[in-house]
C-alpha cells in the first residue's frame, strides 16, 4: 500500500505557511486601534490558507480535501480583499500592497493547480 503524502509536502501548503509570517510584519503598521478589528480579519484569513490546506489533505476523502481546499481558496481571496481596503484606508501603501499580491499570487496559482488536477481525477 502507498503512503499518502503528509500536507507538509505540498508545495502550496509550504508557500502559504509562507505567507503568514510576511502578514504578520504588514500588520505591525496598522494602528494600534485596528488590532482587534481589520487586523484581527486579516491574520484569521492568512492562518486560515494553510489551515484548511493541511485540514483537508488529512481527511479521508478527495471531496473533503477539495472542500477545504475551497475554503483555502476563500481565505485568500478574503485577505487580499483586506489588503485592498487596508491600502485604501492608509494602512498600506500602494507599492507593499503590489509585492504582497506577488506573494498571494504564489499560493493561489499552485492552490488552483490542485483544486484542478483533483477534480479531474
Amino acid at each position: 500500500m502507498e503512503k499518502k503524502a503528509d500536507y507538509t509536502e505540498l508545495v502550496v501548503w509550504q508557500r502559504a505557511i509562507a505567507l503568514v509570517p510576511e502578514v504578520y510584519k504588514l500588520l505591525k503598521a496598522f494602528p494600534a486601534a485596528e488590532t482587534y478589528a481589520l487586523a484581527d480579519q486579516v491574520r484569521r484569513a492568512a492562518v486560515s490558507i494553510p489551515a484548511n490546506i493541511a485540514e483537508g489533505q488529512a481527511r479521508q476523502h478527495r471531496k473533503e480535501f477539495l472542500q477545504h481546499l475551497s475554503i483555502a481558496k476563500g481565505s485568500l481571496a478574503e485577505l487580499h480583499t483586506l489588503l485592498i481596503v487596508a491600502q485604501q484606508v492608509g494602512y498600506i501603501n500602494g507599492d507593499r500592497l503590489r509585492e504582497i499580491e506577488a506573494v498571494l499570487q504564489t499560493v493561489g496559482r499552485p492552490l488552483a493547480g490542485l483544486i484542478n488536477r483533483l477534480r479531474q481525477g
